[in-house]
């Protein structure tokens, strides 16, 4: 059993498992016809893989493996199963012909089998994945907050709209999200961890943007890690701090924390990929494929993100496990700690 595994006091689930299911279908119609409408988004189909070498799987922190096969009838071709769709996104708005201002959203499933399985964490991920094309003068902190706040204002109407079918769940996001920075967060609890500091903001306001995550703080160390080719996290803003892009975050009144429900960003320009790559030291990958077409201007300017379904899901019918909202593989001892504890995996 995961050592990070919360069984919360007294927990008693608000709806039974079948009622789950029906909220799970009513959660994810709303919303997501909300955030297509909103963000003005196309719905497109995704691939579940992708070729090995093209530089298109997302390699997150750069240390999780992706789970790949070999594909018979192709000459026995390697390929992968993706991680997210932060780069395919972007390849299919140029190949698809949207403009500025158009953008698509789908559904993301993907396996990453080196996940630490917790409350939070399966090796199955299920996200709305978005992109909309933008302009060079869009590339500024002023639009990414604007988008910040249409996403948040679909996730509090959404929120109104299933507490109205379930009387039991009380609505308790805050009208408006907060945004601060990772260096002034850091400023503000220094002897504190990432995570600390995330849960004491949180604590706070209950909705948070958290911004600028990738780039080293004044301690040498980042709030996070990200990849170095898509999300932009070494532009320099003009409050002094670097990086366009952040995490929505949310306090979870059931598991007493902070709860990631978003990462997104303004995605990097020629310029911003040579210098993240070269803080990272993959000035290889410039010859994949992907990185070939960004660097020769043959892509869009972009901004996108991710937004975790079963933990939307998660959010809104107040569930203390991912489990609860999502069919995953657990360890025999997780399954019977959740039991005893009033937590049904599905």
């Amino acid at each position: 059993m995961s050592a990070s595994l919360f069984l919360p006091e007294s927990y008693s689930p608000l709806l039974d498992i079948r009622e789950v299911e029906s909220a799970i279908l009513a959660i994810k119609d709303f919303f997501q016809a909300q955030l297509a409408d909103a963000l003005h988004l196309t719905r497109v189909t995704a691939p579940l893989f992708v070729r090995s070498g093209t530089g298109v799987n997302d390699d997150l922190n750069g240390v999780e493996r992706p789970v790949s096969f070999r594909v018979k009838g192709d000459g026995d071709a390697q390929v992968e199963m993706v991680q997210s769709l932060a780069k395919w996104k972007r390849l299919a708005l140029a190949r698809y012909g949207f403009g500025p201002g158009e953008g698509l959203y789908t559904d993301m499933n993907a396996v990453r089998s080196d996940e630490v399985l917790d409350n939070l964490h399966s090796i199955y991920v299920d996200q709305w994945d978005w992109e909309k094309i933008i302009t060079v003068e869009d590339r500024c902190l002023d639009s990414l907050k604007e988008i910040v706040r249409v996403i948040y204002a679909v996730m509090c109407r959404t929120e109104f709209h299933i507490a109205s079918r379930y009387p039991q769940i009380r609505p308790v996001l805050p009208k408006e999200i907060v945004f601060c920075t990772t260096e002034e967060l850091a400023d503000r609890y220094p002897d504190l961890d990432p995570r600390e500091r995330e849960d004491r903001i949180c604590a706070e306001h209950r909705a948070v943007f958290l911004i600028g995550i990738g780039a080293d703080l004044a301690d040498g160390r980042p709030h996070d890690g990200r990849a170095p080719d898509y999300d932009d996290w070494t532009t320099k803003r003009p409050d002094g701090g670097r990086g366009l892009n952040g995490d929505i975050l949310l306090w979870n009144p059931v598991l007493k924390k902070a709860f990631e429900i978003s990462s997104m960003g303004i995605r990097v320009d020629a310029e911003c990929l040579r210098r993240q790559l070269r803080i990272r030291g993959n000035e290889e990958r410039a010859d994949l494929p992907f990185h070939k077409m960004l660097l020769e201007g043959k892509l869009p300017q972009t901004m996108g993100g991710g937004i975790g379904q079963s933990r939307l899901c998660m959010f809104y019918l107040r569930t203390a496990h991912i489990g609860e909202v999502a069919v995953g593989i657990w360890p025999g001892e997780m399954e019977r700690a959740c039991a005893r504890a009033n937590i049904f995996l599905l």
